[in-house]
């Protein structure tokens, strides 16, 4: 595509307590091999309590792309993330969280995908196997390349999340944007129900990225519980189809577990690829676990 047709795109960075991470993250932002005068990066630091604001800052006054910073107290993602939507000039919003690492072609082939499929609301980029990680996030990190594996260039029904995502701006406002009272998760999930209902499709992409996973199985349980929590919320949202709710069965999960594992020790031969049906009943448990204490306490309230 010629240089003098390619849209603006903005980069969506929403962040609290990054400050581990956040320097590779924009640090891959820079490195992108898509025009810098054509990108826009809009930072929301959702009350980060350590070095993230300075950091960006640190970034953000040196960077050859056009950088825009907001700052408030925890409002939680939904909150952010319209901050991003409300401000963005660009054709496309891609988003980048905290702790992930885009390879250089990532915003190009997302903006490419994109142009080609005008029917597309969201394209979801895929994960790749980042080296550095403990037995937790390798596991983690290979979930969702398993899941992904099958789905190339086609629509999927699955959750995508906003993470390595490209968003069509027009698609997103359309829906009226993201729901603010999910406080710590299932914004996206609300926000993806929203679009399929108008009749956009939600689609993995060929682009790629890195993203640093929970390194231990404390983190890892915290995560997916609140993502249990919201979902419990977000429930009205979420209305999966008959095929996805026999995948979680223990039957089936587990067959389809050991699908995963083959496919992944003939992909990269190693032995600790058979943890996988253990890592995914871990943190299923851990979801369950928030989506019932939100159930009773809802209960609770109604009393």
């Amino acid at each position: 595509m010629a240089k003098e047709n390619l849209p603006l795109v903005t980069i969506g960075v929403c962040v609290r307590n990054a400050a581990s991470t956040i320097r590779e993250a924009i640090e891959s932002i820079i490195a992108q091999d898509y025009p810098h005068e054509l990108m826009e990066v809009i930072f929301v630091d959702d009350g980060s309590k350590d070095e993230t604001l300075s950091i960006i800052k640190e970034y953000a006054a040196q960077m050859d792309v056009r950088a825009r910073l907001f700052q408030h107290e925890w409002q939680g993602l939904g909150y952010s993330r319209n901050i991003v939507v409300e401000n963005a000039s660009g054709k496309y919003i891609i988003w980048v969280d905290g702790d992930m690492i885009l390879l250089k072609d990532h915003v190009r082939k997302q903006v490419e995908f994109m142009e080609k499929h005008p029917e597309v609301a969201v394209g979801k980029g895929k994960c790749v196997l980042y080296t550095e990680h403990s037995i937790v996030a390798y596991l983690e990190d290979l979930m969702f390349i398993m899941e992904f594996s099958k789905d190339r260039f086609r629509e999927v029904y699955k959750p995508l999340g906003t993470g390595g995502a490209i968003y069509r701006c027009n698609a997103i406002k359309e829906i009226g944007g993201f729901n603010q009272k999910f406080g710590k998760a299932c914004e996206d999930i609300d926000v993806e129900a929203k679009m399929r209902n108008a009749g956009w499709l939600l689609c993995i992409t060929p682009a790629t990225f890195y993203e640093r996973r929970r390194s231990s199985w404390k983190s890892l349980w915290y995560e997916y519980f609140w993502h249990g929590f919201g979902a419990y919320t977000a429930k009205d949202a979420i209305k999966y189809s008959r095929s996805t709710l026999y995948r979680f069965f223990p039957l089936i999960a587990i067959l389809i577990l050991i699908s995963y594992s083959t496919d992944a020790y003939k992909k990269f031969y190693k032995k600790r690829v058979f943890l996988l049906p253990f890592h995914w009943f871990f943190k299923r448990t851990g979801w369950l676990t928030g989506f019932l204490i939100n159930y009773f306490n809802s209960k609770l309230k109604r009393v």
